[in-house]
């Protein structure tokens, strides 16, 4: 949604009526096979001599990997052409090639990026992983317009991908952030906002964790509770979900001063690439 505003800001900036469409949001991949991410376009992509790709990689700032001038060198990443669309194929793909993957292009002296692709490799789950719904109690929210709804993912080796639906209705993804723990597992959490009456309505809320290409997800519901407890256990249950909602913040707050979200439109300052790759000297707003 993010992505989708800047790109509409930039175009109307700079003049253009050019937009990249990733429609592969998520792609599943085993270790050592070979991916291939989708970008496409109404405007022509002259031949993709000025095509780009950049990966995220959970926790870090966006990288040049691939300008497709250069696929005439033999690499990893291989560029291919259409008129209105280019391929980024990645061969012998390992779990550090886990992230999202931005096509980009050049015109003039910026860069215009899509909309983004999840790429998970082989399987995220370790022996230390656990998911948890965190969910607002209900003396707490009169007073607000929306509540908050967070899915924690704890002790995964690579992405994940998270999906939310309500009572069925499959809702948009919600925003992921991640903290990056010492023996390099990640805690993943991905929090959505909806209006308190729809939380206050007593429909089921499911957060959804896919962890491989298998099928196998792991579900967490939870829904508007209602009260018939005693003074006591009410005050037990008030203190419970403080203390959660209290390692949420702390979460919240390590997760967005370690993750740094790519800016669709860059000012293009140098852009080296050698052997089929660029030096990671993108100046981002």
């Amino acid at each position: 949604m993010i992505f989708a505003e800047y790109l509409v800001l930039s175009s109307l900036v700079l003049g253009v009526k050019l937009f990249l469409y990733q429609t592969q949001q998520i792609q599943f991949v085993e270790v050592g096979d070979t991916a291939k991410i989708h970008c496409s376009s109404k405007e022509n992509l002259e031949g993709g001599s000025k095509m780009f790709w950049y990966l995220r990689r959970e926790g870090e700032t966006p990288t040049c990997i691939k300008r497709c001038l250069d696929d005439q060198n033999v690499s990893k990443f291989t560029c291919k052409h259409e008129t209105h669309g280019s391929t980024l194929e990645i061969r012998n793909i390992q779990k550090s090639d886990s992230g999202i993957y931005y096509c980009a292009f050049r015109y003039s002296s910026y860069l215009l990026f899509g909309n983004g692709s999840r790429l998970i490799v082989g399987d995220s789950y370790t022996n230390s992983s656990w998911v948890m719904l965190l969910v607002p109690f209900p003396h707490g929210i009169q007073a607000t317009e929306t509540v908050n709804l967070a899915c924690v993912i704890h002790g995964v080796s690579s992405p994940v991908h998270v999906s939310w639906n309500v009572s069925g209705d499959l809702q948009e993804q919600g925003l992921t952030r991640s903290v990056k723990a010492k023996d390099g597992s990640l805690t993943l959490i991905n929090h959505i906002s909806v209006p308190r009456d729809t939380w206050a309505s007593g429909k089921i809320f499911t957060c959804e964790v896919k962890f491989n290409s298998s099928g196998n997800s792991v579900k967490k519901s939870a829904r508007y509770p209602e009260v018939h407890s005693s003074r006591c256990e009410s005050q037990m249950v008030r203190f419970a979900v403080a203390i959660f909602l209290a390692v949420l913040m702390v979460y919240l707050s390590l997760a967005w001063i370690a993750a740094i979200p790519v800016q669709p439109s860059a000012k293009l300052l140098k852009q080296d690439c050698h052997d089929g790759f660029c030096a990671n000297n993108m100046q981002f707003a």
